[in-house]
């Protein structure tokens, strides 16, 4: 404290111009001294840490800093003279308000290249990197905007009042764009999907997740045709995700034998020809459930498993046609419904009962059969 008074009274003794420069001087000096000092610092500790997250953020602080350092002797001079009170407010704000640009500079410029090495992680999602960027760049350029109001003294009270009208009309007139912004940043925080996810929404189309962005999420049906869906519904929306919690999916083959079919011999070719096929994973183990006794069949179905969602309907298509192609030459009869119909001679019009009596003759319950 004695130091620090020293030097105050020191300074205190020269004109108002010489303490001045000599305050601006020792700020700029005390800055260089920390540039180089820092360097070092600098060059001893990111080798050691690793990432490029410190070269980012350290090597873009630093410029900061320095002017900083080297403003606040030009702030410490408007505190310690009697200099006119105009321009010591303009002197003081002025400074203030370098440093708060600088720092706003700084911290967009550390914004950028943190969104650009964000984009290559494996473990940010990519799609989010744009509206985090966007979400950053605006709170450092709306408070920086604040405090250099406040630094100049120009009252902000109707400025907020008149931004919060705007962002009425704003929000009102922008309602459905603000609805897809949140709802996609409410997916990417519950995890619902990512891009390469099948999924499967309410109204029945199912296909791969193509691309996600801030307005909506694309995907690409079986069909090879892109379907465009505002993420506001698919916020509100039920949604099957194939793909997790883990790529494998499993498919049902429902089958039906006559009755008299030995069922044994059924659950061994089903088996013998899930193993054969590619597509179906060995692990889990395919299976067999004879499922119930139907009206017409013994109705089994075979539980097997793929790789990926998209393997589903090819699988299912080999399948079945190693079953019905096996089950032929086995002579196991695959039951289809069938219907008798009986039709008497009073349900038979007169012209073509007449025509019926001619080529045949009529039965004593009063059916007609033919000769």
């Amino acid at each position: 404290m004695q130091l620090g008074s020293g030097v105050v009274d020191l300074l205190s003794g020269l004109p108002a111009w010489q303490g001045f420069l000599v305050l601006v001087g020792s700020g700029v000096v005390l800055a260089l001294v920390i540039r180089v000092l820092g360097d070092r610092l600098l060059r001893q500790v990111t080798p050691h840490i690793e990432g490029d997250v410190d070269d980012i953020v350290f090597r873009g602080i630093h410029t900061a800093v320095y002017v900083t350092v080297g403003l606040g002797g030009a702030y410490a001079g408007a505190q310690i003279y009697d200099i006119r009170p105009a321009i010591a407010v303009s002197l003081e704000a002025g400074t203030l308000s370098l440093v708060v640009i600088v720092w706003m500079v700084t911290l967009l410029r550390i914004g950028r290249q943190a969104s650009a090495l964000a984009t290559d992680s494996a473990y940010i999602d990519r799609q989010m990197v744009p509206i985090l960027q966007n979400v950053w760049s605006a709170l450092i350029s709306g408070g920086g905007v604040l405090l250099l109001l406040i630094l100049w003294d120009i009252d902000v009270t109707p400025l907020l009042a008149s931004a919060g009208i705007m962002g009425i009309i704003v929000g009102l007139a922008a309602r459905d764009t603000l609805a897809n912004f949140f709802g996609s940043l409410s997916l990417y925080l519950d995890g619902t999907y990512e891009v390469g996810d099948f999924v499967v929404l309410e109204t029945g189309e199912r296909g791969r997740v193509e691309d996600i962005s801030v307005r909506s999420t694309v995907i690409r049906t079986r069909d090879d045709i892109l379907v465009t869906v505002p993420n506001s519904k698919l916020n509100n929306a039920a949604i099957i995700n194939e793909s997790t919690p883990r790529r494998k999916r499993r498919i049902r083959v429902p089958i039906g034998v006559a009755y008299g079919t030995d069922i044994d011999q059924v659950e061994e070719i089903l088996l013998e020809l899930a193993g054969a096929e590619d597509l179906v994973q060995d692990r889990p183990n395919p299976r067999v459930r004879f499922r119930e006794f139907g009206d017409s069949a013994l109705n089994f179905e075979l539980l097997c498993w793929v790789s990926n969602p998209a393997l589903t309907a090819r699988a299912t298509h080999e399948l079945n046609s190693a079953i019905y192609k096996r089950f032929r030459a086995e002579d196991i009869g695959i039951p289809f419904p069938q219907r008798s119909i009986s039709i008497s001679a009073e349900e038979i019009p007169g012209e073509l009962f007449d025509q019926a009596q001619s080529k045949g003759k009529t039965t004593d319950d009063g059916g007609v059969t033919g000769k």
